[in-house]
């Protein structure tokens, strides 16, 4: 089957929005849990990979290193299949536009995914990055002594701007993520789904962007691995700002747009999916 068409993949994602909002409370907990997981193992790899590079030897390379491994994180959400915030940002919203959910489904399913990712990404960061020791303190030695010090130079930047900027990186950040989502819509392949995925999602890494549940893994691995300076104040501020920014990106420079191009005169000939019935939660 030849790639989807933009139009089409209008209607994809706007049925695709749908569905997410169609599922009973536990599932969509569950499903974003995993994202949360997912988008931690990208930022954990990304992290191993950029470390121990002298900057005055690669320069911004291990910004790119970084972002090349990144990329892992959102193929898991779209391949094996899970709930990402910063796409249901797109998704949903699209939806209500496309007038199969209403404001109130968004805010719900928007809240639940968060609040799944969150818990995804601390559990990752706790028990796989720091208790194993794959991220170090600065006691350790090694591999894991690098890692620290990559990550201490990451949450410097992520908690070092000043908060129009770091609102402004988040807007960038899921414009890009965003993309490579709706981008993906137009593959019918797996190997067709990772190709759109890879480009938009190494470009927001590489350029430094904030993305909201990344930083759900960045800054509490660094909080617990000790890192100076960074404490739970800055990590939800970051959120905050960040998730704002995200939530722009996606609802105005992704949805709306394509929204306004495909889909606003358009008739809507599908029907908006079913609930699951409360006995399947």
């Amino acid at each position: 089957m030849s790639a989807r068409e933009p139009a089409e993949m209008a209607q994809v994602a706007a049925e695709t929005g749908a569905k997410k909002t169609h599922r009973t409370w536990d599932r969509v907990l569950v499903s974003s849990f995993l994202a949360g997981a997912y988008i931690s193992f990208g930022a954990l790899v990304a992290i191993t990979v950029s470390s121990g590079l002298d900057p005055d030897t690669w320069g911004t390379l291990p910004t790119l290193f970084m972002g090349a491994a990144f990329t892992l994180g959102l193929v898991l959400v779209l391949i094996a299949g899970s709930d990402l915030a910063t796409g249901n940002m797109m998704l949903v919203p699209l939806s209500a536009m496309r007038g199969k959910i209403d404001v109130g489904d968004v805010a719900k399913n928007l809240t639940l995914v968060l609040l799944g990712n969150l818990v995804g990404a601390l559990f990752v960061a706790f028990f796989l990055a720091v208790q194993t020791d794959v991220i170090g303190d600065a006691a350790s030695e090694g591999s894991s002594l690098l890692t620290y010090e990559r990550l201490v130079s990451i949450d410097e930047g992520k908690t070092g701007h000043s908060a129009w900027e770091t609102f402004l990186r988040g807007v960038g950040c899921n414009w890009l993520v965003c993309l490579a989502v709706w981008m993906s819509l137009a593959a019918t392949t797996v190997s067709g789904k990772i190709l759109a995925v890879f480009f938009p999602v190494m470009a927001f890494v590489a350029m430094g962007f904030d993305h909201v549940v990344a930083n759900m893994f960045f800054i509490p691995a660094g909080i617990w691995a000790g890192a100076p300076g960074v404490g739970w104040d800055d990590a939800l501020v970051n959120w905050l700002l960040a998730g704002a920014g995200n939530l722009v990106g996606a609802v105005v420079f992704v949805a709306t747009s394509y929204w306004y191009l495909f889909l606003r005169d358009q008739p809507d000939t599908t029907a908006a999916p079913a609930k699951e019935p409360a006995e399947r939660a």
